[in-house]
């Protein structure tokens, strides 16, 4: 028989087992995120991740007891990692749309994202008329290129260049081997206050919202959009948007408006 002694210390030996137990096997998030994106997503030179929505992920790390891990992938292949299972889930500006809804699930959406023609400062293009026998470009599987293809007739673009990264995109239009890109408006204006010589034509309003994407069905959802319910009904969500984009975010705006979990039509 145990004397009392010894009774305390195999209760003890036992809770620092659970202990240790309990923290081999947290929850992690698997994350991917495109590297280049901010001020959504950018990756340092440390390797570490940070921007608006790489906060919101650790936040709701945070609030359902889950650790967060970050993968660095490319745009397109965000939609593949998530179907397969590879990533629990995906941000990079990513639109909710009826046709992703189809084969992705989606949280509510937390920014309202309309998306532009933008052109060099000196160019001639003023309005999207003028993209008439021009090239124009976008990143590729975006709703910016998905834009272009419907419009290409309408506006008699000449040709579409599908690229991989933004900063490929931008550095072609600021070199002119791009007359124009089409893509979401809030990423070109960080961009430009980083790269000069460019400028906003004409925004393109579509009425998206920015969401957090995963496997269809994915057992995370109802968990995850929860956590986002709370942190836009306590103000965390508009003090990301203050910190990242600048300015403080209108009071209908998705950023304070807890909003539904988006179905498939």
């Amino acid at each position: 028989m145990l004397d009392r002694r010894g009774l305390f210390g195999a209760l003890a030996a036992l809770a620092f087992g659970l202990g240790l137990t309990s923290a081999a096997h947290a929850e992690t998030l698997v994350v991917g995120a495109y590297p280049a994106n901010p001020p959504w997503e950018n990756k340092l030179e440390t390797g570490e991740f940070e921007g608006f929505e790489v906060d919101l992920v650790k936040e709701i790390g945070k609030r359902i007891g889950a650790e967060v891990e970050f993968q660095d992938l490319g745009f397109q292949a965000l939609f593949a990692a998530t179907s397969s299972g590879r990533i629990d889930m995906a941000i990079s500006s990513i639109s909710i749309t009826n046709d992703r809804l189809q084969n992705q699930s989606f949280t509510q959406g937390y920014y309202d994202s309309d998306i532009s023609l933008i052109a060099k400062s000196d160019t001639a293009l003023k309005t999207l008329a003028d993209m008439k026998g021009k090239t124009i470009g976008a990143i590729s599987a975006s709703v910016g290129e998905a834009w272009i293809k419907e419009n290409t007739e309408k506006y008699g673009i000449a040709e579409y260049r599908g690229y991989n990264t933004q900063q490929e995109l931008l550095l072609d239009v600021q070199s002119g081997r791009l007359e124009g890109a089409i893509g979401d408006i809030a990423g070109f204006q960080f961009a430009f206050t980083k790269m000069q010589g460019m400028k906003v034509v004409e925004p393109i309003p579509t009425g998206d919202k920015f969401a957090i994407m995963m496997k269809k069905g994915s057992p995370l959802l109802e968990r995850v959009n929860t956590a986002i319910d709370e942190i836009k009904k306590d103000g965390t969500m508009a003090a990301l948007h203050k910190k990242w984009l600048g300015a403080e975010a209108g009071a209908d705006a998705s950023i304070n408006k807890v909003l539904p979990i988006p179905q498939a039509q």
